[in-house]
């Protein structure tokens, strides 16, 4: 196929998709669950105010939002799901109530008789829509007035300080006086209330809820809808069909590609000349590896709280660290991390690819540096100053503490500065690419690909700003989504497939046209379902049906270009052995032959586990998701991260050898304990979780009573098995980094010497 119809065919996917993509987000703010003007009972007395509702969601975000629990099911796992958690005390409440009432018993003392008819009561008054668009009022019964009033008690026990929920708190990782203030704690039952009414009452004319009936809760049949069993069997139907598809089309093109190009006789690398801003990179990848030993050091002390959930192994950690701050950063940094070292590599192949140091390069790549370490470090203490109740005006909060959304936690302040730190990194790409653009030579198709892709990273992190302190919840989930999916799932993409086949062409090991080709054909086909694609985070989050339509059928078609990563990953393999001078780059691109193997288990099986609707119905919240979270973004993400610093610390190492057994070492240990923290702990814990979420609801699945009984926490005590091995992993690579420096990781060895020059890293 020509490069000129993939480029046509490529503008087709991309404006068509999001002309889908959005117009969906349209129908996703009209259709939300309203959120009221007030809820109010029979005789007129009013309970909450949208006011308190709006509030509410505020005062949730300061103390941590997502990384406590969850809401909707999308958050952290230690607590409960809020929604699933108040809907079922509730549910049992009134169940019990009655039962007192009527026949002096409990619910669980009753007949089966008697219990179906109080069952049956209970789903017309949950279920039953008393929203009123022309007041903007829900009104509820005395009784529910009762319930909602004995669910806010509870809450301000746990969220307090009460001595009869110390041992629950400390098991849900819910430190004592989380919320101080009544005001707060009021606000915070309403906005549970509304969020937990939009998942049990059904939607206007129809007999499914805003949340198309998730969590699964069998005392009111809230059980998988019609659409979720139906396109879920479609999304598997048109799994199979495209990898069928793109297997007889790969097939062909095999057929037709050149002949293969032998490899050069010499390192063609080796002429790039080291530039000063290239050089000032280096500070880059230091900063890369110090953020990767802490982020995975917060990662070991909050895996650890799902077992001990106010210490680490005795020490009262959570005094000064609670499990909201070591999630939110352990998060937050392995998004900096990543970025940075992505950030780095762009800003060192600018002047490498054309030869050219435009002026003030260096400064703006040292200003750019002093930039995003006032990001990393500002962001992370407005974090903790929220959480620890140092900043308490919701506003002030917005924008300079918890914003309480997984991976784009950091304050609006914090998320405007790095838009414009983002902008910043690709002019001073740009600039120094522009003039091996304008040459017109074979790989400028490439190139101009590898522009869009970067910058792509600064425009789709912008949608960070498209929701404000009080946006409704669906509406805030869709733009979150589209920065965690396209951004970090999307883009990164993108920019990991077109950066490898760059420096594969750069080293002579493929041909430029061949790998532009490739590499145009694989974005067409990851985008066509992965825009679209976006919608399968948005199930059950207040949105229409034709949004878990369209995120079934495009999630599923995400997982067929995984079908070609075997290839991907046996090509690259061939590439490190095709002549004795690639063995320079030979650890760099077995990282890379990591990103394609975890490609596959991490992004595409572990990912299509949860990903049909049926599934994630059931899976939603759970570890199941955790298992694909960690595989696919330091499998994947990670491991390129660490893949594309290697080799530009290659490149900067000159011509000395490297001292390679302590890569070795790391880069199968990385592995080994990522597959073992997986397989033998976070997918048995999901599976269980799963089983009790399809028999009892989900309530269930994230209740103390199964999370901390003896298998379950046996099963939480294994993992640290696998994060023992992984990071002795990031030991290890942490310490070639520093050997760089030191020369403790150089060969003592003289080599021919070239245009560049030989650095200690």
């Amino acid at each position: 196929m020509k490069v000129k119809k993939l480029w046509i065919t490529l503008a087709l996917v991309f404006f068509g998709s999001f002309a889908i993509l959005i117009y969906y987000g349209g129908e996703i703010f009209q259709k939300a669950p309203p959120i009221p003007e007030k809820v109010i009972t029979l005789d007129g007395q009013v309970l909450y105010t949208k006011e308190d509702i709006q509030n509410g969601q505020n005062v949730w975000q300061r103390m941590g939002g997502q990384e406590l629990g969850s809401i909707w099911g999308h958050g952290a796992y230690v607590a409960p799901d809020w929604t699933a958690d108040w809907l079922h005390r509730e549910l049992t409440w009134l169940l019990d109530h009655w039962a007192q009432s009527e026949y002096q018993s409990t619910y669980e003392g009753l007949s089966l008789e008697q219990q179906a008819s109080l069952k049956a009561r209970l789903k017309v008054e949950i279920r039953t829509n008393t929203y009123d668009p022309a007041t903007g009022a829900i009104t509820v019964s005395a009784d529910r007035a009762l319930s909602i009033q004995a669910m806010k008690e509870y809450y301000v026990k746990v969220f307090g300080d009460d001595p009869s929920m110390d041992e629950y708190r400390s098991q849900i990782a819910v430190p004592d006086n989380t919320i101080r203030s009544a005001e707060d704690h009021h606000s915070l039952s309403a906005f549970f209330f509304w969020a937990t009414w939009s998942t049990s009452t059904n939607r206007p004319g129809m007999d499914i809820t805003y949340t198309n009936n998730w969590p699964g809760e069998p005392l009111i049949d809230n059980v998988p809808t019609q659409s979720t069993v139906m396109w879920s069997i479609i999304s598997v139907i048109l799994l199979i069909a495209g990898v069928g598809a793109l297997a007889w089309y790969f097939a062909v093109q095999r057929h037709r590609e050149a002949p293969e190009q032998p490899a050069p006789k010499n390192d063609p690398l080796l002429n790039i000349k080291v530039t000063p801003s290239m050089r000032a990179t280096l500070k880059y990848f230091w900063i890369v590896t110090a953020l990767i030993l802490v982020q995975v050091g917060l990662g070991a002390i909050t895996a650890h709280y799902g077992v001990e959930g106010d210490g680490f192994y005795g020490i009262p950690l959570a005094e000064w660290f609670p499990y909201t701050v070591t999630r939110t950063w352990h998060q937050q940094l392995a998004i900096f991390w990543i970025a940075t070292a992505w950030l780095a590599t762009g800003l060192y192949m600018g002047p490498a690819i054309s030869g050219y140091e435009p002026k003030y390069q260096r400064l703006g790549v040292n200003f750019l540096f002093g930039a995003l370490l006032l990001i990393v470090v500002g962001s992370m203490v407005g974090q903790w100053m929220a959480i620890k109740g140092y900043i308490t005006d919701l506003q002030s909060n917005f924008y300079f503490g918890h914003q309480g959304f997984e991976y784009v936690d950091l304050g609006r302040a914090w998320q405007i500065l790095l838009s414009v730190g983002l902008f910043l990194w690709f002019f001073l790409m740009a600039r120094a690419v522009w003039p091996a653009i304008r040459q017109k030579s074979e790989g400028r198709h490439m190139l101009i690909l590898f522009l869009l892709a970067s910058v792509a990273i600064p425009v789709f992190y912008t949608p960070s700003l498209m929701w404000g302190q009080h946006t409704h919840l669906s509406v805030s989930t869709y733009w979150r989504w589209w920065v965690v999916h396209l951004w970090v799932e999307g883009f990164f993409e993108v920019f990991a497939a077109v950066v490898i086949s760059f420096l594969f062409s750069r080293m002579g090991l493929i041909r430029t046209a061949t790998a532009t080709s490739t590499v145009l054909f694989s974005t067409i086909i990851f985008l066509f379902g992965g825009i679209i694609g976006t919608f399968h985070h948005l199930y059950f989050a207040g949105t229409p049906t034709g949004v878990l339509a369209f995120g079934a059928v495009f999630s599923a078609l995400e997982v067929v270009p995984l079908l070609l990563i075997g290839f991907e990953a046996y090509e690259n393999l061939r590439h490190s052995r095709a002549s004795a001078w690639v063995s320079r780059y030979r650890w760099p691109i077995y990282f890379f032959v990591a990103v394609s193997f975890w490609n596959l288990v991490g992004a595409g099986i572990f990912g299509f586990l949860i990903n049909p609707p049926i599934a994630l119905y059931y899976m939603q919240g759970l570890n199941t998701t955790a298992l694909h979270a960690h595989t696919a973004l330091f499998g994947v993400y990670g491991m390129l991260g660490i893949g594309l610093m290697l080799f530009c610390l290659r490149g900067l190492s000159g011509t000395r050898s490297w001292k390679t057994k302590l890569l070795r070492f790391s880069f199968w240990s990385l592995n080994i304990g990522l597959m073992v923290m997986g397989v033998t702990s976070l997918l048995p814990v999901g599976i269980i979780q799963a089983l009790n979420s399809m028999k009892k609801g989900m309530w269930y699945a994230r209740s103390v009573e199964l999370l901390h009984s003896p298998v379950m926490q046996n099963l939480v005590w294994f993992r640290a098995v696998g994060d023992t091995i992984f990071a002795l992993g990031i030991v290890g690579i942490v310490w070639f980094v520093v050997g760089l420096k030191t020369g403790k990781s150089l060969e003592q060895d003289t080599a021919v010497h070239s245009e560049s020059k030989t650095y200690h890293v």
